[in-house]
């Protein structure tokens, strides 16, 4: 599958769920439960500062005995943020998603968030490819 993120963006959608660093992890982890995601972008006022995951949340409030009401969003946030281009393919993306064994890629366009994709999107993305090629190849076989 050599196609861009961009018509994937494009069919998911745009939408991206955020919450502020200064909030309570446990306000994340109900965001995350409403908006049924598994990772939201950390803000700054209006700029992009991180990320955090149910990952994070597992590895960083429960392991260590703290209390999701009382930390911090800023104290758990990933702050070193993986992202790709609406330009990358979803190979590029799965690489390094497995690469760097994360489950969710924001997507920036000029410096502008313009996208949050999960490793399920893009697994959904190859299925999909890979059935058409097999509906392909069997007209193929079928029309000979």
């Amino acid at each position: 599958m050599d196609s861009t993120l961009q018509p994937l963006l494009d069919k998911k959608g745009h939408e991206v769920y955020s919450i502020q660093a200064s909030q309570s992890v446990y306000d994340a982890i109900a965001e995350m439960d409403a908006k049924n995601v598994g990772a939201l972008i950390v803000k700054e006022g209006d700029k992009v500062a991180g990320i955090i995951s149910e990952r994070d949340y597992t590895r960083d409030v429960i392991l260590k005995g703290r209390s999701s009401k009382e930390t911090l969003v800023e104290t758990i946030m990933t702050r070193d943020l993986l992202f790709v281009t609406p330009k990358h393919s979803v190979h590029e993306a799965m690489a390094l998603m497995t690469q760097k064994r994360c489950r969710h890629l924001p997507v920036f366009n000029d410096k502008q968030l313009v996208g949050m994709l999960s490793i399920g999107d893009l697994v959904k993305a190859v299925i999909a490819d890979q059935e058409l090629q097999i509906q392909i190849l069997e007209h193929y076989v079928s029309s000979r």
